[in-house]
């Protein structure tokens, strides 16, 4: 497991009984997480003088957030030399994944050690954190999602570390068409991450399915990578997804195509009031020797 071991504003306290309690900046906030079967006695017995909000997941789906002291509507964390923006959204969730900062390190170094101009391409871009890093490591960016909310998160996220003059496009779109229509138009890029959901719906209600279109779209991508690509990175969260299913899809595309080297494994992060770590999902990377 790769570990995002390296936060000062973010830090993952405890977990047990399908809940996780975290620290954001100064708030102490109460998630709850499927991953976390085990229990050593309830979270919020243990620290309710500390909790500042609580998620409440309902019977019928979805759920809401109870605020137990006063919190904004709204504030930021930094990680290293970046700088994310956090609210509380509907479905549990605070528009950033910390355990991603492994990957943001990752590709800054990549990115800083080419020496030559590169084009990243961030696909389900979300709020976007590799967006954000991406651009500050130098590359032109190109952020892609369905979602004109989290498209214009994107824009705050990338205003907040005064980077507005750098080389982004933000496209609200389906992914799988724009692939196919940088394709017609001979775009290419060095770079490409993405980070596809297991189901969702595109602006104009277009289907994905992780199962059925994650092969197809990497074998587009690959219509889209320049001659000399610098990494394709992979981040999953789908239940029932093997890393080895990653590894397996990058090398019988991209590293069929291109020398370099592919990895896949685990994401997570520490448990500070144990010597337990929390798995966050998957990734798999493909990337060149230089």
């Amino acid at each position: 497991m790769r570990k995002s071991d390296e936060w000062k504003d973010y830090e993952l306290l405890d977990c047990s009984n399908g809940e996780k309690l975290e620290r954001w900046g100064k708030y102490i906030l109460l998630r709850p997480d499927p991953q976390i079967i085990w229990n050593t006695g309830s979270l919020y017995d243990k620290y309710r003088d500390s909790i500042d909000a609580v998620y409440h997941r309902s019977n019928k789906g979805g759920g809401y957030w109870e605020n137990l002291k006063s919190l904004p509507s709204e504030w930021n964390v930094s990680y290293k030399e970046l700088v994310f923006h956090i609210k509380q959204m509907g479905f549990k969730h605070t528009g950033l994944f910390p355990e991603q900062a492994v990957n943001w390190d990752f590709m800054m170094e990549k990115i800083r050690s080419a020496n030559r101009p590169i084009k990243v391409l961030n696909l389900f871009a979300y709020t976007g954190g590799a967006s954000v890093a991406c651009l500050k490591a130098g590359a032109s960016v190109t952020h892609v999602d369905s979602s004109r909310g989290m498209v214009d998160w994107c824009k705050e996220n990338v205003r907040m570390n005064g980077l507005e003059d750098r080389p982004i496009r933000y496209l609200v779109d389906d992914v799988l068409k724009f692939v196919e229509r940088e394709i017609r138009r001979g775009n290419h890029y060095d770079a490409i991450v993405m980070d596809p959901p297991s189901y969702g719906r595109g602006v104009n209600k277009e289907v994905w399915n992780i199962e059925k279109d994650l092969t197809y779209l990497i074998e587009q991508c690959m219509k889209i990578l320049s001659d000399q690509p610098l990494f394709f990175l992979i981040n999953s969260y789908t239940t029932g997804l093997s890393a080895t299913t990653l590894l397996n899809l990058l090398t019988v595309t991209v590293q069929k195509k291109y020398q370099g080297i592919v990895t896949a494994g685990e994401v997570g992060l520490p448990i500070t009031n144990s010597k337990l770590a929390l798995p966050c999902g998957i990734y798999g990377r493909w990337e060149s020797n230089e």
